[in-house]
């Protein structure tokens, strides 16, 4: 890997480090302040929610400033959501601010890998990249239920500065506080990530014309026969696996009678499995054979829906060690390939940005609706079973969708095959 690549993994690692123990914090924050169970599940799709309001703008501004710069930018903006937290806004405001900075920050993130790498590297890079994200989710989320948790919890409220109020008095307010540390020094990381070559495109003045450029390059995307395969899988993949951090801790709750910081172990079994699936993935799979994992997604949502027959831990965690080795699997090529033909398609950054899009609408969507479920009175297995089945008749969909253009487009598909084949090479 060129040099630089390290920094740009380190940057990553500890903001996402931050989201996830933040997130955790917030869960525990609404359940201190007895708040209904439908907020601590829109907690997901309002992190989405400026990553789908944005998208048009992000994409451009990424490819328009050195995307090192706007990777220091976007953590700004997450520490200032993150201070809102603490000092009194609503949970739910402040997390929509931090999704804000992380809206901002993923074209940034994606689009300068392929800058800085040959096309050869993208899936060994994107491994990489999702299985370091992924290991900063499962010591986010492990670090965010030990810092709410009693033991960790009342050592920090101990401590005492001369002169300082701080107005820190319950374990999520000690938590935020520590948090804000590791979006500082996500910060001085983002600071040394080096200016590529590749260059600045000029950005728009008028928002409508972002906005048209950015339906033209959402729309170029779909239309592509592979770009539309590898979007719609990673798009549901995203939906599942963002929501899949608060439907384990429901379920924890619901069939274990764990409280956060026990729960919160278990998420991050998810996760484990996830960067093992995806570790195996960026070394077995090349990228003119991405598309022969979409079955695996079909299977995410079968499993799903079997946690619901789990009640014991030892057999839950390595079953949620299976399913997050499945998503793994499934992911990392397939996200490779949509970045190739983003790539070839239109700049690494709208790539990238109609990328976020997508899958953060499908997060908006999926966790609005899981939302709705327990805002109606489902229980957290009605609510699992059904979001499971949604998701297992979607990739089904996906898949035959698939098998159609494979049909219908032939000569096609085997010239854009072609293409990843010789780029990979």
């Amino acid at each position: 890997m060129k040099k630089g690549f390290s920094t740009i993994m380190s940057a990553q690692f500890f903001s996402s480090l931050a989201d996830n123990a933040l997130f955790v914090a917030a869960v525990e924050l609404l359940r201190d302040a007895a708040a209904p169970e439908w907020h601590r599940a829109a907690l997901v799709p309002m992190f989405a929610l400026f990553y789908v309001i944005l998208a048009p703008f992000v994409g451009a501004f990424a490819d328009a400033v050195p995307k090192g710069r706007v990777m220091f930018v976007s953590n700004t903006i997450k520490v200032v959501g993150c201070l809102l937290m603490l000092f009194g806004t609503h949970p739910l405001m402040a997390y929509a601010i931090v999704g804000l900075g992380a809206a901002a920050y993923s074209p940034a993130k994606y689009g300068i890998l392929t800058e800085l790498l040959p096309p050869s590297q993208l899936v060994k890079a994107n491994g990489w990249i999702e299985g370091l994200t992924i290991a900063s989710i499962i010591l986010g989320v492990l670090l965010g239920g030990q810092l709410v948790g009693p033991k960790v919890a009342s050592v920090m409220l101990q401590l005492d500065f001369p002169w300082l109020d701080t107005g820190v008095d319950t374990p999520p307010e000690a938590a935020i506080a520590c948090i804000v540390s590791l979006y500082a020094v996500a910060a001085l990381f983002n600071l040394y990530i080096p200016r590529t070559d590749a260059p600045l495109q000029r950005l728009e003045p008028s928002p409508w014309t972002l906005v048209r450029d950015f339906s033209h390059c959402n729309s170029r995307l779909w239309q592509d026969k592979l770009g539309q395969i590898s979007l719609a899988t990673t798009t549901l993949f995203w939906g599942v696996s963002g929501n899949l951090r608060y439907i384990v801790l429901a379920w924890a709750a619901a069939a274990l009678g764990y409280g956060t910081t026990q729960a919160s172990s278990l998420v991050g079994v998810v996760a484990i499995g996830t960067a093992v699936g995806a570790v195996v993935a960026s070394v077995s799979m090349q990228l003119d054979k991405a598309t022969r994992v979409i079955p695996l997604g079909v299977g995410m949502g079968v499993l799903v829906i079997a946690m619901n027959a789990i009640h014991n831990v030892w057999v839950a965690a390595p079953f949620l060690m299976a399913l997050g080795a499945i998503g793994g699997f499934l992911v990392v090529p397939m996200n490779a390939l949509l970045q190739h033909r983003g790539h070839n398609l239109m700049g690494a950054g709208r790539s990238i940005a109609v990328q976020n899009f997508n899958e953060q609408a499908c997060i908006l969507g999926l966790g609005a609706f899981y939302t709705a479920l327990t805002g109606l009175g489902l229980s957290a297995f009605g609510a699992i079973t059904i979001f499971g089945l949604v998701v297992a008749g979607t990739m089904a969909w996906i898949g035959r969708w698939h098998r159609r253009n494979c049909v219908q487009y032939r000569e096609e598909m085997e010239r854009l095959l072609a293409i990843a084949r010789s780029d990979s090479h």
